[in-house]
């Protein structure tokens, strides 16, 4: 099912990151997680769709995306940052296999935080946020989606690292089993990653080696 919607706001996040606000179709439903094919309605764009993932609540008014823009890839991200309120995309019905399983750590890198930002959000709003902990990687701090909330949120169950930069206020490199071990990420309970692919199974490697099983593990499909 192919679905129109109305760009009613746009908003800069950071730097390369934008936040858009739409109307919502009539009964549409997702789970904080999910995502959904969208495409920029306008010609040469209709059929290149690419995947966006829900940053709001399912049961609010409207729906959000955040989106991590790429100005020299010349694609539908750049376009996206040209349009305007008052333009329409168009998406599909909600997928993906990212969704709250019960308390445990997310890692995240880069634009790979969206899923879990609802997924926070929701929790957040249902005071039932408590035992659980984000890891989340970035090339610089002005690079962090969302740093005020995931701050408020979580407060000290937030670990943010950076790979780039060398900053007095947070881990410089990768987030590897030393850096879970040493903030008692529990391999008895769900991980939830998403994030740059090689990031990702790189981390696979290390946290099957901490002795977390495969079951344990929710990622989208690929």
């Amino acid at each position: 099912m192919e679905y129109k919607i109305q760009i009613k706001k746009i908003e800069h996040v950071n730097h390369n990151v934008l936040h858009f606000v739409t109307d919502k179709p009539k009964g549409y439903t997702f789970t904080p997680g999910q995502a959904t094919e969208m495409a920029i309605d306008k010609p040469n764009y209709r059929n290149e769709k690419r995947p966006f993932t829900f940053t709001n609540l399912p049961e609010d008014k409207e729906l959000e995306f955040t989106i991590k823009v790429y100005p020299s890839h010349n694609g539908v991200t750049e376009q996206l940052e040209k349009l305007e309120v008052g333009d329409t995309l168009l998406i599909g019905d909600a997928w993906g296999a990212i969704n709250y399983k019960g308390t445990g750590s997310f890692i995240a890198g880069g634009a790979g935080v969206t899923p879990f930002i609802a997924i926070l959000k929701d929790l957040n709003q249902k005071g039932q946020l408590k035992g659980n902990k984000l890891f989340f990687s970035n090339k610089e701090e002005r690079d962090i989606i969302y740093k005020n909330n995931l701050e408020a949120w979580l407060e000290n169950d937030l670990h943010l690292t950076l790979s780039d930069e060398d900053h007095k206020d947070y881990k410089h490199g990768h987030i590897d089993a030393e850096y879970l071990k040493s903030h008692n990420l529990e391999v008895t309970n769900p991980v939830y990653l998403c994030g740059p692919p090689p990031m990702m199974e790189a981390l696979k490697s290390d946290l099957f080696k901490m002795g977390l099983p495969k079951s344990h593990i929710i990622e989208e499909e690929a």
